[in-house]
């Protein structure tokens, strides 16, 4: 059974910085390839970006240059550093991956862009 956990949510002012956490249980979470996805009120769920498990990255146009996923495979944790945050970067934001053709998510954290 694979678990997500994300944490680091909360309200900023617009042009600030946020920092989330996602802790993977599992063996091999050095292995996976890991997602961030968000969804705002209204709106269906949108990929931010994946690392996978050599540390490539890849982000949406929307986030690219003030968005960075990293990874911490000794402490099964993977991270979105968000700067120049925006209050349309306002969501719940997920961690993501896909186990042996089974997809889990996090319970999802909140963050608001809001001054």
């Amino acid at each position: 059974q694979v678990q997500l956990v994300e944490s680091g949510g909360g309200l900023v002012q617009p042009g600030g910085s946020l920092r989330l956490s996602c802790v993977v249980s599992g063996s091999v979470f050095s292995l996976y390839v890991m997602a961030w996805y968000r969804q705002a009120p209204g709106n269906q769920r949108e990929l931010v970006g994946r690392i996978t498990r050599n540390s490539s990255t890849n982000y949406a146009d929307s986030v690219k240059g003030r968005f960075t996923i990293s990874r911490d495979n000794a402490k099964n944790t993977v991270y979105l550093q968000m700067n120049h945050l925006k209050a349309e970067d306002t969501a719940i934001y997920y961690c993501n991956t896909g186990v042996l053709g089974l997809t889990y998510w996090g319970q999802g954290t909140q963050v608001t862009v809001s001054s």
